[in-house]
């Protein structure tokens, strides 16, 4: 269970993508930091192959950095306002050291640009998501005494021949990219604008990234795009295919494609979206034990009328359609969702309704936020943010407060049971106890014994939290 407050403390408190360095000699030393969607996290280590090859090391510590990076995310200004602190204390670092670099990539880059690079100077580069290939030119010009920008979209560019620096991970876990970009202009998301159009990588490209990494000791990989359910390889967003000497492949092919590199090899992948989630991508997941039982379906608001204002394309009967399919084709799947509160306009029926629908579908996990107005979006033109704040504030602690039963409650189901587990590493509590997840995402911790990450394990679940599950293994 997760609320915009968590995840920002998490990013605060370090949980932000950096690489780890042995030796570095005299190279130049690059820090990155990440905030926001996996997507950024996955932009960060295609960053880092990018300058790799320029010759830079990545280094945990800021104090030796030569080029700082902060990966941004727009979706909430909360986030916005966190990056914008980071930048103000690097650039009191930049007083001692004159040579020292900083740049802002990601989704504040267009947005931002201006603002920062010339009323504030609070940067040295700015990058957008798709001009990294553009950092080592971009890097050169402020040697020389330049500020530099590069913020153009692109509907080609997929990063597809990158092969992926894998920053701060735990070397059992992966990301793929297979879509950048979003059609859907949701009426509260910035993204479209700041990370262009959808369009999807090169199937082939993504099962050898998969197979590349199940050989280097990956043992589980996460499917990436905004959307993953609308990815089409040489097809049109009307289903007309491009060139017709090549083949088609939808997300239900792409997603039987991975599962088939080795049964070892689990598979996720995130975000779906309720009005493109089809039953074939169903009876696949059903088909692969290696496509693991989780869905994350994120609803919004469980009112149609909000659902309209937000231009999501679907009703709260079509969305609770989709989850009676899930249940029907994988009666054992968890679902997670992302709601927000206090959308322009949201009257107390309305929000009864997102309770409502919360009530109905008990998801097992959620994301919740209150609404924050962004740039450029169609709400903001539209829409007048009227919600007081106290009112949106309260309506999150009663949708958090009854996640939170649902979330108790879904665990509970889960002890007294075997389940099958992906050792991830060790406990944050004690180096004695170990951590990993079941195919239903559910976080589980259990004395170590003689396994180690990568491992699989059987865990008997007696005891939970809201958060996590308790075990040993049988």
């Amino acid at each position: 269970m997760y609320t915009e407050e968590k995840l920002m403390d998490e990013a605060r408190q370090g949980e932000v993508v950096m690489a780890k360095s042995k030796s570095t000699g005299n190279r130049r030393k690059l820090y990155l930091e990440s905030y926001g969607c996996q997507m950024n996290f996955s932009d960060s280590e295609i960053v880092a192959s990018i300058l790799t090859k320029e010759g830079f090391v990545t280094t945990r510590n800021v104090e030796e950095a030569d080029l700082i990076l902060l990966n941004t995310c727009s979706i909430r200004d909360k986030a916005e306002q966190t990056v914008r602190k980071r930048l103000v204390g690097f650039n009191i670092r930049k007083k001692h050291k004159p040579q020292l670099m900083i740049g802002l990539l990601g989704c504040m880059a267009e947005r931002l640009k201006a603002k920062l690079l010339e009323e504030e100077k609070l940067v040295d580069i700015v990058v957008g998501p798709d001009a990294y290939r553009d950092l080592p030119k971009l890097i050169h010009h402020v040697e020389g005494g330049q500020k530099a920008v590069n913020v153009l979209l692109s509907r080609e560019e997929t990063y597809a021949d990158i092969n992926p620096v894998r920053l701060s991970g735990n070397g059992i876990t992966g990301f793929i990219s297979i879509t950048r970009g979003c059609d859907n202009m949701c009426s509260f998301c910035v993204v479209p604008f700041t990370r262009g159009r959808e369009r999807s990588r090169d199937p082939e490209t993504i099962v050898h990234e998969a197979r590349f990494l199940f050989d280097q000791g990956y043992r589980e990989v996460t499917l990436l795009g905004q959307n993953v359910d609308s990815y089409r390889w040489n097809m049109s967003n009307k289903g007309e295919i491009k060139d017709p000497d090549k083949p088609t492949v939808n997300f239900a092919q792409l997603m039987e494609m991975v599962a088939q590199v080795n049964p070892d090899l689990r598979i996720r992948f995130s975000t779906s979206h309720p009005k493109d989630m089809t039953d074939d991508v169903l009876y696949v997941m059903a088909q692969y034990d290696n496509i693991c039982n989780y869905i994350h379906l994120p609803v919004q608001s469980g009112h149609s009328d909000v659902l309209k204002k937000m231009n999501r394309g679907y009703t709260r009967e079509w969305y609770l359609n989709r989850i009676k399919a899930i249940r029907r084709i994988i009666p054992s799947c968890a679902i997670s969702t992302d709601i927000i509160t206090g959308f322009c306009g949201e009257s107390d029926e309305e929000h009864a309704a997102t309770i409502s629908l919360m009530k109905e579908v008990k998801y097992n996990h959620a994301y919740m936020f209150k609404y924050s107005e962004r740039p450029k979006t169609l709400a903001e033109r539209k829409y007048k943010d009227d919600v007081p704040e106290a009112l949106k504030s309260a309506r999150l602690q009663e949708i958090i407060a009854l996640q939170g039963e649902h979330s108790l409650a879904s665990n509970q189901n889960m002890a007294g049971k075997v389940h099958r587990v992906l050792v991830e590493g060790y406990s944050k509590r004690s180096e004695e106890k170990l951590r990993g997840r079941n195919t239903e995402n559910a976080m589980i911790v259990f004395p170590k014994e003689n396994h180690k990450p990568g491992d699989y394990v059987n865990i008997m679940v007696t005891d939970c939290t809201a958060a996590t599950l308790i075990g040993h293994v049988v």
